[in-house]
């Protein structure tokens, strides 16, 4: 049965902040808020973590479009293949904010992901996750969690989260009410900005 703890956006408490990276590390799932909606993730360096991801949301992994937690655009360096300079100014210009970027990745890219030409990369505007991305000192990854209910897509509510998914997950993470808009995701490998999924984030970056 998962861990349920309470962290303030504007201050992470340091010492909680470690015991989060400790179940990463163990290959253990958290799920976590961000400036959209509450995500679920594990490290992306942890292959049965990630699998285990996959069979939650069920698809295979080699097929599953998981996006990468960075904790800054020099981060995003890491994993994805030289970018053009408009394309670097558009990301600045961004982030951190509520976008996915998708953009090609580089031979740095996890094995789970090695197959992969194109990564979708985010740095959302919270400090939490944030906080355990920089402890970690690599990224999570980042899937929606999407509520049964028809009209209610995402819930917003961590201890509702909680009660869903306490024997699912290491661990939820209760920032305060979620958001129910999701990310908007642009995809960046093309000769053009296309635009995949309209959300949150604004259109005019």
């Amino acid at each position: 049965m998962g861990t349920f703890i309470k962290l303030y956006e504007e201050n992470p408490n340091p010492e909680e902040i470690k015991k989060v990276v400790s179940i990463l590390k163990k290959g253990g799932l958290i799920i976590y808020p961000s400036d959209s909606v509450y995500a679920l993730g594990c490290d992306i360096t942890n292959y049965k973590a990630l699998e285990k991801v996959a069979r939650i949301k069920g698809v295979k992994l080699d097929k599953a479009n998981f996006s990468f937690v960075c904790e800054s655009i020099s981060n995003i360096s890491n994993y994805i293949t030289n970018i053009s300079t408009p394309i670097f100014k558009m990301l600045k210009r961004a982030l951190p904010g509520p976008y996915t970027f998708i953009l090609p990745g580089n031979n740095n890219l996890p094995k789970a992901f090695k197959k992969k030409k194109e990564v979708g990369i985010r740095v959302p505007n919270n400090e939490i996750v944030l906080a355990i991305v920089r402890e970690l000192g690599n990224p999570i990854i980042s899937t929606s969690i999407y509520d049964e209910d028809e009209i209610v897509e995402y819930t917003t509510d961590p201890e509702l989260i909680y009660e869903k998914w306490e024997h699912l997950v290491d661990l939820v993470i209760d920032g305060g009410y979620g958001g129910n808009i999701p990310s908007t995701v642009i995809n960046l490998c093309g000769d053009e900005p296309k635009l995949i999924r309209e959300g949150k984030g604004s259109l005019e970056i």
